[in-house]
């Protein structure tokens, strides 16, 4: 069993401050939070940016003054972009990350009900968003709320455009998308071809069973205020890093050892530090 590769999601496109004042917004914030998560023993940290009224952009400007500093002030750790953004916001303008040559990116390989909104992505689409990250050396993590999205991914692989093993991200608990609950991890989990790896985002109250199983099952797991941002139930979390340290502590009480970012680069298959 591969060592456990652990995610955190800082920000996202949705949550405010409002909600939890300990979000990080501006780049500064966006940057200790990733630093404060990777001295906890992430290895990956998953990227939106935000505009100074706290509105989801994905203006490379904003996302390169944050790569910049995390590739600094964290050596070696995975640096992913969100090509998800904002619901509404166009495919050109969800893409312009990638230009900027990170780590990873997500390729959400389907469409999907987002609460009240409609999360699209076209085949078309999706597949000008695996042919880009390909040209620009992006391993893309193939983002799943629904289970169709692993069968679109797959038709990626039958055209060439993509190739195996492909790493998946199954986010669980959207509310329109598929449950937060063991069943819908174990389902998604089967559909994967042998020698892909997977990571469950857990939404809500879902992220810390969900992530037990991930650590059990030799998945991977992703945490942060993107998805949660409760540490117990009533219990506003302090930080992200809050939410690493526990599934750091949870690992090391159920045998698995944690991933530094130069082994997770190994398991994962990305070039680099």
């Amino acid at each position: 069993m591969d060592k456990l590769i652990i995610t955190a999601a800082l920000t996202g496109a949705e949550t405010s401050k409002e909600a939890n004042p300990n979000l990080p917004v501006s780049p500064a914030e966006i940057i200790e939070s990733a630093w404060r998560c990777w001295q906890a023993g992430a290895s990956i940290v998953h990227l939106h940016a935000r505009k100074p009224d706290g509105t989801s952009t994905q203006d490379p400007q904003v996302f390169g003054e944050i790569i910049s500093g995390i590739r600094e002030r964290c050596p070696g750790c995975i640096v992913q972009v969100s090509t998800g953004g904002a619901v509404g916001m166009t495919p050109q303008e969800r893409l312009q990350p990638v230009m900027l040559k990170p780590d990873m990116a997500t390729l959400s390989t389907g469409s999907v009900n987002f609460g009240n909104d409609l999360f699209v992505n076209t085949m078309e689409d999706i597949r000008t968003f695996a042919k880009t990250m390909v040209e620009q050396g992006v391993k893309p993590e193939v983002e799943v709320f629904d289970s169709g999205m692993v069968q679109n991914a797959l038709t990626l692989v039958r055209e060439g455009i993509l190739d195996l093993p492909q790493h998946f991200d199954f986010v669980l608990g959207v509310p329109g998308a598929m449950p937060g609950t063991p069943e819908a991890l174990m389902f998604l989990r089967n559909l994967l071809p042998e020698g892909c790896t997977w990571t469950v985002a857990g939404i809500g109250r879902a992220e810390l069973p969900l992530g037990a199983m991930a650590i059990i099952l030799g998945g991977h797991v992703r945490v942060g205020f993107e998805d949660n941002i409760y540490y117990k139930k009533g219990q506003l979390s302090q930080g992200n890093e809050q939410l690493v340290q526990r599934m750091v502590r949870l690992a090391a009480e159920l045998g698995r050892p944690v991933a530094t970012p130069a082994e997770a680069r190994e398991i994962l298959n990305i070039g680099g530090e």
